[in-house]
């Protein structure tokens, strides 16, 4: 029983993975939006994770640039995101993803 839920487990993470990177990753790479430098700005103006994903969930479910934190310029460059469509428990899962693949507290190394 208990290598069933591992394999189950492991499978959403691939699975989770993949969504991420096809949902949201590759079109950032497309559009040459550095998912870092976004993540970056939401960690200035929010600080904590629970505080990030509401913003970030809010933003996508939807988009307008009185509730974005990119600069009024951005948007003259980029066109404004759609409103995303997929189902509520993916998409908080997508933004779990999202900020663990570039929470910065991993690249922190403490020396001895």
């Amino acid at each position: 029983m208990r290598y069933v839920i591992l394999f189950v487990w492991i499978g959403l993470i691939v699975y989770g993975s993949d969504t991420l990177e096809n949902n949201c990753i590759a079109c950032h790479k497309a559009q040459k939006i550095p998912s870092s430098m976004i993540y970056k700005k939401y960690l200035l103006k929010y600080s904590i994770k629970e505080d990030i994903q509401k913003a970030i969930y809010n933003y996508l479910k939807s988009p307008n640039p009185k509730t974005s934190i990119m600069p009024k310029p951005f948007f003259d460059k980029f066109p404004m995101k759609a409103p995303n469509r997929l189902d509520d428990s993916t998409l908080k899962e997508m933004i779990k993803l999202y900020i663990d693949k570039y929470d910065l507290s991993k690249k922190l190394v403490l020396e001895d």
